[in-house]
């Protein structure tokens, strides 16, 4: 971190909390590889009294330039406080992890519908800076209204939510312990292997209370977001393992677009030939259509990529923390002498697996392997990338098939709408997703051409992630420069139902959003799931009741696109395939925010994607008397005994 600007300790300027704390935040800027940026670009808020008085005023004045119109605050109105911090983080993802959001509420209620958006944000390693109001620190009224008494401690507050899903949290109950508190925050959010939610409570007497602040608070800083290099002993054992490897297979994970390391990943295949499999996080680290990229790996992966996996006696992680559906639940990598060597910036995710670590920046890694082994002739055996490469457009039969439509005037099924999608982007468009069948069938099936086109939160698979991740996302190719660029958010009946309000924030800001809802009348992924562990797919359809108590009565009369439209978008909608290729293509093109309805058929009745290529554990019950449950158990039993550790 560095200072720039006049610095003149004698001077002070008297402010409050509040105000101080966003003249500060707005001289903030984060720098990598020469490229400088703003750290807080805007806040998000609804205002309570537990912030109106305070960072709400402050904003008045942040946003009319009271604080200098070279360091404006940005305020953008929401309408519900988790999807704010959706919004902040899917800025904050398209913006490389260099520039974030920062998003304020009341106390109470308010604060405490920040913990969801919270955990998707330090899960998934993306910076985003909370806000809440906090109750009185001077305590003149007590309780205050929403306050949550906890009779054995007088210093908690609901606030205290946020401690375990915040990678930084701090209760400012005096002005100036303002000072240390917010040049830690823009330590961990500008950290790249801290960075996650960071938290600052503040009563809202402080934020309302003056202060005389030292002059040299409100100097730019620039917080450089390092490259660390790995270690030497590290390195040479990495190119060991990898000169020795027969079979070595790459997974490449989010931490290769948060390094912006695709480039030389590319590079590195380009070196050795080794394929590179992708988890959610990491698809699109290579196109599609590359030689060496064999798809999405794990339980939503390809079978190319799971197959390699078996054989593989060298998996190497590059910027990835191994989830479950990525390893099949320990399931996956079958091969008895594999090994793992892990390339992460984090030495906790760099040991997972018993693997031998590679402690680094993805990209600084990278090249440091490249260089490391150009001089000593490695190359996979080209039998082995004959092999991946003829899995690989065997794979690409079965995609093929599945976005396949032969009837024009046929309701499509959930694949054969992202079929009509893949016909129409170009590398501008983004696609968001989060939650429900849809990231399963985009991880197999969707062909990835630009880093940055593929955005499926996967960490948290939050419901109602998809909505605000698209406004934020939108904010950010704005502030790019890259205006115009075509951004869909897919989402299921279940998902929209979740969370619709932000439709209202697109009207307002009249952001591009293109909505794409596929209505099935119900929860469609997890009643697959409820089938298959033996849960009868209990509680899972949008259904009215049977006479037994049951869900198995007409669909209910739920009509998603009139919702939609009453919230303000333009809404199309899609009977047939040739409807939905045709609302595909106006919605594309259109200036404002655009919505493509389409009820889906469901796989029970026709072609639906390839099944999953490897297990995932869910459990099932161990003793059960109907029928279902009883077989689901057997499979369960046979499926775990493959479970092993990596020791």
């Amino acid at each position: 971190m560095s200072r720039t600007g006049p610095r003149n300790p004698s001077r002070t300027r008297h402010l409050t909390t509040a105000q101080a704390l966003v003249a500060f935040l707005a001289r903030q800027y984060t720098e990598r590889d020469g490229h400088r940026h703003r750290l807080i670009s805007a806040t998000w808020g609804i205002f309570g009294h537990g912030n109106v008085a305070g960072i709400g005023q402050a904003l008045v004045e942040a946003g009319h330039g009271g604080n200098g119109t070279a360091y404006r605050m940005p305020y953008l109105q929401g309408r519900n406080e988790q999807a704010m911090v959706h919004a902040a983080v899917g800025y904050a993802r398209q913006s490389g992890r260099l520039s974030a959001h920062a998003v304020t509420t009341s106390i109470g209620p308010g604060a405490t519908n920040l913990v969801t958006g919270a955990a998707l944000a330090t899960i998934n390693h993306l910076p985003v800076l909370l806000l809440p109001g906090d109750t009185f620190a001077t305590r003149p009224a007590d309780p205050v209204l929403q306050q949550l008494e906890v009779p054995y401690a007088g210093d908690v507050s609901v606030n205290d939510c946020l401690r375990p899903v915040s990678r930084y949290f701090d209760r400012v109950t005096r002005p100036e312990a303002l000072i240390p508190a917010a040049l830690q925050a823009m330590r961990v959010l500008a950290d790249p292997a801290e960075t996650g939610a960071v938290t600052l409570a503040l009563p809202q007497d402080v934020q309302a209370e003056a202060f005389d602040w030292p002059e040299e608070f409100f100097a730019e800083r620039v917080w450089r977001v390092r490259r660390p290099a790995p270690d030497t002993a590290e390195l040479e054992a990495a190119v060991r393992a990898v000169r020795s490897a027969r079979r070595p297979l790459i997974v490449a994970g989010g931490g290769v677009r948060h390094s912006a390391a695709e480039e030389t990943l590319a590079a590195f295949t380009a070196a050795t030939r080794i394929p590179v499999a992708s988890t959610q996080a990491g698809k699109g680290a290579l196109r599609h259509d590359h030689p060496a990229d064999v798809g999405g790996i794990g339980h939503t992966g390809t079978a190319t990529a799971d197959e390699l996996a078996r054989t593989a006696d060298l998996v190497i992680g590059v910027g990835t923390r191994y989830t479950d559906f990525t390893t099949a639940s320990g399931t996956l990598f079958e091969n008895p002498a594999v090994r793992f060597l892990n390339l992460n910036i984090t030495g906790f995710d760099a040991h997972k697996l018993a693997a031998l670590p590679l402690v680094a920046d993805a990209r600084t890694g990278l090249e440091a392997l490249t260089s490391a082994l150009a001089g000593r002739g490695y190359r996979i055996d080209p039998a082995y990338e004959t092999e991946y490469t003829g899995a690989k457009e065997a794979w690409e039969e079965q995609v093929e098939a599945s976005f396949t439509t032969p009837d024009p005037t046929a309701r499509p099924t959930q694949t054969q709408v992202l079929g009509l999608l893949d016909t129409l982007v170009t590398e501008e468009d983004i696609l968001i997703n989060a939650a429900g069948s849809l990231p399963g069938d985009l991880h197999k099936l969707w062909r990835t051409r630009s880093r940055d086109q593929y955005h499926v939160e996967y960490g948290y698979s939050c419901m109602g992630y998809e909505i605000p991740a698209a406004i934020g996302v939108l904010l950010a190719t704005e502030a790019q420069g890259h205006e115009g660029r075509p951004v869909w958010a897919l989402v299921g009946d279940g998902t929209y139902l979740m969370n619709p309000t932000e439709i209202v924030t697109a009207v307002q800001e009249n952001l591009p959003l293109r909505l794409l809802i596929l209505q099935n009348h119900g929860y469609a992924s997890i009643g697959g799931l409820s089938e298959a562990v033996g849960g009868e797919r209990f509680g899972t359809a949008y259904r009215h009741r049977d006479p037994d108590g049951g869900f198995t009565g007409p669909p209910l009369p739920i009509d998603l696109a009139a919702n939609a439209a009453s919230l303000g978008m333009r809404v199309l909608r899609a009977t047939t395939v040739d409807d939905l290729r045709k609302a595909l293509a106006e919605a594309r093109s259109a200036e404002g925010p655009t919505c493509v309805y389409v009820e889906t058929e469901t796989p029970d009745t026709v072609s639906g994607p390839p099944p999953a290529q490897a297990w995932w554990d869910v459990p099932v019950a161990e003793t059960a008397s109907r029928p279902a449950a009883v077989t689901a158990r057997e499979e369960y039993d046979r499926r775990v005994a493959a479970r092993r550790h990596h020791l």
